[in-house]
């Protein structure tokens, strides 16, 4: 059945199957990047950042070179921003350990930050036609339902029968990798969704053991949700009569780490402490409450602002002026919305 699956999947994919996406090609770093950006990321999301980044880093040696700073700008909005900061790194390590040139081999593409065995695994098998399956989870998605595995996806020797259940799955000659990878990704997006699956149009119908059982709404088995924690945060929005605001560079670990913010505090008494010891007016103007969703968790962001002379400064050295429609820096997604929603405010 082995066989059968892989051709199966092989000549659906290269009749329909996805073929027109801009990373579909064999230079590494291209599909490197977008291997990074598609976690946990939609494609038509992805759309949109990808040739805007490719074309401010054309290869990896421009962003090994480029500052965090610029990195964190360019995919300022797409989430996950330990993604960019660990591709930077990543990108030095390149040309740092590699001498430039892409490792070739699963193994060594592991080596690199943030690149985990499936991403390792799509990188060796689109660019270099090596025999390794990827296991994100459309594709375990696939794999449970077509022979009817029954697991935890959170049970670790379960993770390791899938990964060698879909080694075996590979198709014999390096040249169907490619296709048969792709496919792997196009089924789960496309035909055998996490709802409501086009099991009528899918390839596996007549072979499919869920499908079968009548097990397609019980494939793979649902992990217990993770609950949302709401973290309330409080913003002073220290704002000048031009309409440019403080902004600092936040830590490195952390919400947010290494992108632009305005003070931002976790308890109200931290942000008027803040505001005596920088001698703020008294009493800002509290701004309705709004919400940022995150994976795992809800914040609640309460602004205030606070209108200041042209001449103001805060003492430390960090603290930048910034102007919206100016110079780009990489901020928090619900700080730009936030700025493009608020019309800068004259000083009394």
């Amino acid at each position: 059945m082995a066989n059968d699956f892989a051709q199966r999947l092989i000549t659906w994919q290269r009749q329909h199957g996805r073929h027109n996406l801009p990373w579909q090609v064999r230079n590494p770093y291209c599909i490197w990047l977008s291997e990074i950006m598609l976690q946990q990321t939609q494609v038509a999301t992805v759309l949109d950042y990808y040739p805007r980044f490719l074309a401010r880093f054309p290869n990896v040696k421009q962003l090994a070179q480029a500052s965090q700073d610029e990195v964190l700008q360019l995919w300022a909005g797409l989430g996950y921003y330990s993604r960019a900061r660990n591709l930077h790194i990543a990108a030095q390590q390149i040309v740092h350990d590699f001498g430039g040139q892409f490792p070739q081999t699963r193994v060594q593409l592991e080596q690199l930050k943030g690149v985990g065995r499936s991403t390792a695994a799509a990188i060796s098998a689109f660019a270099f036609h090596q025999r390794e399956t990827i296991l994100d989870g459309n594709v375990k998605r696939v794999i449970c339902r077509v022979f009817a595995l029954s697991g935890s996806l959170k049970d670790r020797a379960f993770e390791q029968h899938l990964w060698q259940f879909a080694q075996n799955l590979l198709p014999e000659k390096p040249k169907d990798i490619p296709a048969y990878i792709q496919g792997l990704m196009d089924l789960g997006a496309t035909i055998c969704k996490r709802s409501k699956p086009l099991c009528n149009a899918c390839p596996m119908n007549d072979i499919c053991q869920a499908k079968a059982q009548k097990l397609i709404d019980e494939l793979p088995r649902k992990n217990a949700p993770t609950p949302i924690k709401t973290l309330t945060l409080f913003w002073a929005i220290i704002r000048r009569k031009d309409g440019a605001i403080f902004v600092h560079k936040r830590p490195q670990k952390g919400i947010w780490a290494g992108l632009y913010c305005v003070p931002c505090f976790e308890q109200l008494s931290e942000l008027n402490q803040f505001c005596q010891t920088h001698q703020l007016p008294e009493n800002g103007e509290e701004q309705a409450p709004f919400t940022h969703r995150l994976t795992h968790r809800l914040l609640e962001i309460i602004a205030f602002e606070y209108h200041v002379t042209q001449d103001f400064r805060l003492p430390e050295s960090e603290w930048i002026m910034y102007h919206h429609q100016q110079s780009p820096l990489g901020l928090p997604k619900p700080l730009q919305q936030y700025l493009s929603q608020t019309n800068p405010k004259k000083a009394k």
